[in-house]
């Protein structure tokens, strides 16, 4: 499987795209704005998306993608993009997006009996079987409720794991204890000066950063997404001093993952 990151920064600037990664171009994890420089036909093939949780960052992409897909795959007869989500995240989607004022209702059009987008719930702790992968729900901590993921790379090669946006969380920690990690991509989104900040909005500067990754044995290869724009010098260079064995680096727009 193959893994492109789409985008990884933690809000916009010239070269920075918030949250999208394309699993074997068929399945979307989170839908920010590094949807945007995906072809047409690269989108129409989508069959799932999975959410973190409900932050635009993460999901705005989506409606836009329903409006230009629809008419591609209604031509094909394909059916609908199933976008898994928690309750609260679909719930989140259908009262203040596809309400018909902030966007209409992909989940209805271009009709209710075949709608381009359908909204499916999942729980912590699920595996979604999807287009022949293996995705488990994680925990995570965050002011709304949300999730990570991990995808099985299979016949033993570990497995790539997504914190999504997530404050201190003992849990995580607990069920990755059990996994061959292979890749962990973790959100650091605040530099140490700005540490208040990070645990009031419930994400990780370097220093809680360190705290966590000593909770994961072995020596990973570790990706830091969700850096502010202007921030990745600070947040990189704090985190260079943590003294971890884990293998650090700062994630790149653009940047292909093997998993598996």
């Amino acid at each position: 499987m193959i893994l492109n990151v789409l985008g990884c920064s933690g809000s916009i600037a010239a070269g920075c795209k918030t949250t999208a990664f394309l699993l074997d171009g068929d399945v979307l994890i989170d839908a920010g704005t590094g949807v945007n420089d995906v072809p047409l036909d690269a989108l129409a093939r989508i069959e799932h998306i999975v959410l973190s949780h409900s932050h635009l960052d993460h999901v705005l992409s989506i409606p836009l993608l329903a409006d230009s897909v629809m008419r591609l795959r209604e031509a094909e007869g394909r059916g609908p993009i199933r976008v898994h989500a928690l309750p609260e995240t679909l719930a989140a989607l259908r009262a203040h997006i596809f309400n018909g004022v902030i966007w209409p209702d992909f989940t209805r059009l271009p009709s209710a009996e075949h709608p381009v987008l359908e909204l499916v719930p999942f729980a912590v702790g699920d595996v979604l079987e999807l287009a022949g992968k293996r995705i488990e729900v994680l925990s995570a901590v965050h002011t709304v409720p949300a999730v990570g993921f991990a995808v099985d790379g299979g016949d033993g090669g570990g497995w790539w794991v997504y914190t999504g946006d997530t404050g201190p969380n003992p849990l995580l920690w607990e069920r990755l204890r059990r996994m061959k990690v292979a890749h962990l991509v973790i959100e650091t989104a605040f530099s140490d000066d700005e540490r208040q900040l990070a645990r009031i909005s419930r994400h990780l500067c370097p220093a809680a950063l360190g705290h966590e990754l000593a909770q994961l044995e072995g020596s990973v290869d570790v990706h830091i997404t969700h850096i502010k724009p202007g921030e990745i010098a600070a947040v990189m260079s704090q985190i260079g001093r943590l003294g971890t064995p884990h293998r650090i680096h700062a994630l790149t727009a653009g940047q292909a993952m093997r998993v598996g």
